[in-house]
């Protein structure tokens, strides 16, 4: 997989870190719609209930008014014009369209507020109530009508007439329909609610918006699918003009009409899109930013990186040119040794330039153990790559613990070519390591292993090379190197200290 570039990595540092920010913040604002939506159901509901109380009291008093009518001795002895007096009284609460009538059991006319010539009266086009009121004896409220005396759409409130146990006449009120639209049109809490109140069958007698247009009008079908099966149900409608509404129905089950409230979803909605927008504007303006901040500071790191590499550049020139007039001296120096004493020299260079190469290739970060000790040992694996074997974990190495151990082990490898395992054709060597922490701290542990080389014999007197690894050991790594001379091979055992590396 191809390497990021830096400026694309900080982009995505940053966006990693703006964007759950982003999404974090739109969850909030999502949360707070829940919570408003969770609100207004509830305050739907509470409207409807407010209303439908306020609607049965006003109920309640008109048919109380119309209870204590029933109870004067003029109506009951059928002294029609004292009653007129009286129920002149009781119009002038409610204004001059509200209707009283007075009717026998066939619904025909005995008293109108509106006319005392009763006799060319129609009859009551809801007779159906009036037998009801007969057969019951108890106050009941009508679905809407066209009523024969106002010859428009009304309701009325019927209350029996009792005399001597046995209901004499039917005595019903009907009241201006303003008197319901002022009901919900104070109970409005804004401009986004609708509010409605329907008779026994769904029909629309008092609502807001748009009353004139609405006002004995089904209720819509979303609405009317739903007004009788519970109670005090909550819904999503659309309204007749088409609005979508969380919606709340409350039944009075003194009237049984319903009352219905609805808030528009535009005004839940609308907030959630704003304050998403504002969250989205807000969070693209600052990963906007941030990602221009990472541009230049990637810009910045990338002149720094750039001079890094061009000072490492000029530290490998030099050291190169100083290894190569190294190597011109000791030329010089050595022309009247020995070829083997110059190749002793000029391997251990060599072992030198290859440590600086590897440090080189990974801009003197450091290495990794395994990568020294195969540079080392890849001239002596050329013929036969399956006579060396390696084990042992990832051990990374500082700079000055590369070069001192790649030393060491051209030293070591040096001795098997020359006198061990190395030496022939058949010998193996195996070159296995590992770490473990004492009280000095961490330490790695190397060990050279030869099988198969000539017979192992003690030298008299120790050589260079073997003072070489001993002291670099010590001197450099702070451990030691220990070598055992045993009949099977040689054995060299090395340990440094990681951490002083």
């Amino acid at each position: 997989m191809p390497k990021l570039s830096l400026p694309l990595r900080l982009a995505l540092l940053v966006a990693g870190t703006t964007l759950p920010l982003i999404v974090f913040a739109a969850g909030i604002v999502y949360y707070n719609y829940q919570q408003d939506r969770k609100e207004a159901t509830q305050s739907v509901l509470a409207t409807v209930r407010s209303i439908r109380l306020v609607l049965d009291a006003e109920m309640q008093r008109m048919t109380g008014g119309l209870q204590v009518l029933s109870l004067t001795n003029s109506l009951r002895t059928g002294d029609f014009d004292s009653f007129r007096r009286i129920a002149a009284g009781f119009l002038e609460q409610y204004g001059k369209d509200g209707v009283v009538l007075v009717s026998d059991r066939n619904g025909r006319p005995l008293f109108s507020s509106v006319t005392p010539e009763t006799a060319d009266l129609a009859p009551r086009n809801n007779r159906d109530i009036v037998e009801k009121v007969f057969a019951t004896k108890r106050p009941q409220y009508s679905n809407m009508f066209i009523g024969a005396v106002k010859k428009s759409l009304i309701l009325t409130v019927e209350v029996p007439v009792i005399r001597d146990g046995e209901v004499l006449y039917d005595i019903s009120f009907s009241p201006p329909i303003e008197i319901f639209q002022a009901i919900v049109e104070k109970q409005r809490p804004s401009q986004d609610w609708t509010i409605s109140i329907f008779d026994g069958d769904g029909i629309n007698f008092a609502r807001i918006p748009n009353p004139q247009d609405t006002i004995g009008k089904r209720a819509s079908p979303t609405l009317h699918a739903e007004m009788f099966r519970q109670p005090e149900p909550t819904f999503p409608t659309v309204s007749l003009e088409g609005v979508p509404l969380i919606t709340s129905i409350a039944r009075s089950s003194l009237t049984g009409w319903t009352v219905a409230a609805g808030v528009s979803e535009t005004s839940l909605v609308g907030p959630l899109w704003r304050n998403l927008a504002i969250t989205s504007v807000i969070g693209g303006i600052l990963l906007l930013v941030g990602l221009a901040f990472a541009v230049r500071m990637a810009t910045t790191i990338a002149r720094g990186e750039m001079l890094h590499d061009l000072l490492i550049e000029e530290l490998n020139h030099r050291v190169k040119n100083t290894l190569a007039i190294l190597q011109s001296v000791a030329t010089q120096t050595f022309r009247s040794a020995s070829r083997a004493e110059r190749e002793k020299f000029e391997g251990r260079l060599g072992a030198l330039a290859e440590a600086h190469n590897l440090l080189s290739t990974e801009k003197w970060q450091g290495s990794e153990l395994q990568d020294v000790i195969r540079r080392v040992l890849q001239p002596y694996l050329l013929n036969n790559p399956q006579r060396v074997r390696m084990f042992g974990p990832r051990v990374p190495l500082s700079p000055r613990l590369a070069v001192v151990l790649s030393m060491i082990v051209h030293e070591i490898a040096t001795n098997a070519a020359k006198y061990g395992a190395l030496s022939n054709d058949s010998g193996t060597v195996v070159v296995d390591w590992g770490t473990m922490d004492d009280s000095t701290g961490r330490q790695l542990r190397l060990i050279w292993t030869e099988a198969g080389g000539p017979p192992v014999v003690a030298p008299v007197q120790r050589g260079f090379g073997s003072r070489l690894i001993e002291r670099s050991a010590r001197d450099q790594l702070g451990g030691e190197a220990t070598v055992d001379f045993l009949p099977r091979g040689v054995v060299y055992t090395v340990t440094c200290a990681l951490g002083a590396a």
